[in-house]
């Protein structure tokens, strides 16, 4: 019964900025790894960036460090993504997932997460 629900997703121009949210129920969202992935079309589903389990560390895939930011706010079960100076190479659909027991190992394995929401759609114009 584990449901997530992304938003935030649009249109913007090169160098811009878009915040996703992601709203949880049915989970353990204070413990579960909280993950954001991001897929273009005919592509694979590629890691962006997550919280690992309880200990509130964070960890960002090499093309988006310095550019975004994952947060959460736990009184509202609700995971961000803050996406700033938007590149065209940054399109495609995200989507949050989360999952009770992941190791670090497979942190940026999409398919070793159990739920995912159904995305939002990120373009962004050159």
């Amino acid at each position: 019964q584990v449901q997530l629900a992304e938003s935030g997703g649009g249109l913007v121009q090169t160098g811009g900025s878009l915040r996703l949210s992601c709203s949880v129920s049915g989970s353990n969202f204070r413990r579960d790894t909280m993950a954001w992935f991001r897929q273009a079309p005919g592509k694979e589903r590629d890691f962006v960036a997550a919280f690992f389990r309880s200990y509130g560390r964070t960890y960002y895939a090499d093309s988006v460090k310095g550019r975004f930011t994952i947060s959460r706010d736990n009184a509202k079960n609700t995971l961000y993504l803050q996406m700033n100076d938007l590149q065209p190479e940054d399109t495609g659909v995200y989507y949050c997932a989360t999952d009770p027991s992941i190791i670090l190992s497979s942190l940026f394995n999409a398919r070793q997460y159990d739920y995912w929401g159904q995305g939002t759609q990120v373009t962004v114009s050159s």
